[in-house]
């Protein structure tokens, strides 16, 4: 059970570096990249909402999900068609999203029952997401680069992590696999 669990952690780790190493080489590829998959995203929605429309049996959800098919639609071609506004777009989401939840961590932080070390933790977490939000928000045409590059050394230390956690489990399952046989 170790051993199957330890060569998917392998591959994923790997694939995370690798990700990441070109994310941080070429980020106006990988914001490329990320444009081009919300696009397939937008082009997919669009598809199964519509498909929702025709397999309604009632009107109201019906013309619900032929909008909803219209705006990804929409949404989609905007996206290929203007790709840096797009990228504009969703790094100044991420701003956004990083500031409102850098806010709650930080406020949450002080709810009863936590600790002083995990009060420190949520308060410090939440305060690098403010500080990410708002130099996104200042800058997002530099910011859309920048998310790339720290999504590249994200996927590079999360790989890295993946791969050290796949040797441990290899590692247990021999370790294991000795225990049992020498019984």
């Amino acid at each position: 059970m170790a051993k199957t669990t330890a060569t998917p952690l392998f591959w994923r780790g790997l694939l995370a570096v690798i990700v990441g190493v070109v994310s941080v080489a070429w980020p106006d590829i990988t914001l490329g990249v990320f444009v081009i998959a919300f696009s397939v995203y937008a082009f997919l929605a669009a598809g199964t909402d519509f498909l929702r429309a025709v397999m309604s049996d009632r009107v109201g959800p019906v013309l619900g999900y032929v909008f909803l098919a219209v705006l990804s639609l929409a949404a989609a071609l905007g996206a290929l068609t203007w790709p840096s506004v797009t990228a504009l777009v969703l790094t100044i989401w991420v701003a956004a999203w990083a500031l409102v939840t850098g806010v709650l961590e930080v406020a949450l932080s002080f709810r009863h029952g936590e600790n002083a070390g995990e009060r420190a933790m949520w308060v410090l977490g939440g305060l690098v997401s403010v500080v990410l939000g708002i130099v996104l928000a200042a800058r997002p045409d530099i910011g859309a680069v920048t998310l790339a590059s720290v999504f590249g050394i994200f996927s590079i230390l999360y790989g890295a992590f993946v791969l050290v956690l796949s040797a441990r489990v290899r590692r247990a399952a021999h370790a294991a696999g000795r225990l049992v046989g020498s019984q």
